[in-house]
């Protein structure tokens, strides 16, 4: 035998190539490097639209989607756009005073045709409930609208020839803003319900039923409350939203992650993908995203006040460009 096994390979070309691959299949590490795995998002979706309230307008969870796609699938790249909207629901009510009484909140359904116009997406994922019920208790009648307000919008994306993701709406914590709850059994809300969260409970068990219609539905509530519930044995104080409803940078990861394990994304429990520069990535796309949003709110002609009027789409359209030149040479 050779006692030197340099020169045994360098005397045996081919199988020093096989002892090489056999290295490379055994190390999974090195494997992963070479082999990078790739996202499953839908055939044909060049262009993917995210819908939603002030917790998809704020985007953390879109952001790290993205991030994790250009990483994942740098061959797709598909544009994606953030057209939440804060305030809205899909259920066309609105609470007495909202917003001090400045403006009652917005329904999608107002700008959605515009928006679909528009943006002609191939795939839209929707994310609705929070303010959909008004922080009130569970009626028939709210809970009518909200169902009849998310098959609207679902037949309105099928008939254009796309496809629709749902989102359960997120998890309401009580905890934080207790001391401001209110019972039940009372005429008006101009605080939140104590239990609301049974109403968003409720909303969610619905739209999860609806995959026994072939709906495509991902449980983001289900995940919070779960994620919440377990840093709680830890931490009885913990929360993910300080007022209740918005979540923080830790909440958004949260909701981010049913949508990337359906579409074979890795995201750490921060919500940044696998790369050495995941951090400056997801915060290259965070800023090309916001600046997507604010100039799509303004050309599709939202009428909700309050909301910083955007670039016109073409200034957008190049500023986003450099950014995504930015993003490629970090990947390289």
């Amino acid at each position: 035998m050779f006692k030197n096994l340099s020169s045994y390979l360098a005397s045996r070309p081919i199988q020093a190539l096989l002892l090489c691959t056999v290295a490379i299949l055994h190390c999974p590490n090195i494997a992963k490097a070479q082999t990078p795995e790739t996202a499953n998002i839908p055939a044909g979706s060049k262009r993917i639209l995210f819908l939603g309230d002030s917790i998809t307008h704020a985007g953390g969870y879109i952001a790290s989607i993205e991030a994790a796609l250009r990483i994942q699938a740098p061959n797709e790249h598909p544009t994606i756009l953030n057209l939440g909207l804060p305030s809205e629901t899909v259920s066309g009510l609105s609470e007495p005073g909202h917003a001090g009484g400045a403006f009652p909140r917005p329904d999608l359904h107002e700008r959605l045709t515009r928006i679909l116009d528009l943006a002609k997406p191939d795939l839209v994922v929707a994310c609705y409930g929070m303010n959909c019920g008004m922080y009130y208790p569970l009626s028939d009648d709210r809970f009518a609208k909200f169902k009849a307000g998310i098959e609207k919008l679902h037949q309105a994306v099928e008939k254009r020839g796309a496809q629709i993701i749902h989102l359960t709406p997120a998890y309401f914590d009580a905890l934080p803003i207790r001391d401001r709850l209110l019972p039940e059994g009372l005429d008006e809300y101009r605080q939140p319900f104590a239990k609301y969260d049974d109403v968003l409970e409720a909303y969610s068990k619905w739209l999860l039923a609806q995959r026994d219609k072939g709906w495509v539905v991902l449980d983001v509530h289900g995940t919070m409350k779960s994620e919440v519930a377990k840093r709680r044995n830890e931490d009885p104080n913990f929360t993910f939203a300080g007022d209740g409803v918005h979540p923080n940078a830790a909440g958004q990861a949260i909701i981010a992650s049913p949508l990337a394990a359906y579409w074979g994304l890795n995201l750490d429990p921060n919500g940044l993908p696998t790369h050495p520069k995941a951090k400056e990535i997801f915060q290259k796309v965070s800023e090309k995203q916001n600046l997507l949003k604010l100039s799509w709110l303004s050309a599709t002609k939202h009428i909700r006040p309050g909301i910083p009027d955007g670039l016109p789409l073409e200034q957008s359209a190049e500023q986003a460009k450099l950014i995504d030149e930015q993003i490629d040479a970090m990947l390289k």
